[in-house]
């Protein structure tokens, strides 16, 4: 059950249980349209995506100490190329 799915898209939903359901403030069980739920797409997904492939920092630091620009100039092409490739 994606639970931030469902708090997403049934906003008087206080509580999802996954044995138990979706409840209400008044512990009233709401009715979950699971497809509706399984299609949800998150909207923040891809700061997870771009975090994982995005080079270490230490490239990027270790270009600018040693005054390479092409170091540089490729780090910063890899992290264009991430935000391409996971769009907000």
């Amino acid at each position: 059950m994606n639970h931030k799915a469902i708090y997403a898209l049934y906003p008087t939903v206080v509580t999802v249980d996954d044995t138990d359901g979706a409840r209400d403030k008044q512990g009233n069980q709401v009715i979950i349209d699971e497809v509706a739920v399984a299609a949800w797409v998150d909207p923040d997904a891809y700061k997870g995506q771009r975090a994982a492939a995005y080079p270490p920092i230490t490239d990027y630091i270790d270009g600018i100490v040693k005054g390479d620009t092409a170091q540089v100039q490729a780090y910063i092409d890899a992290c264009l190329a991430v935000k391409q490739e996971f769009p907000k």
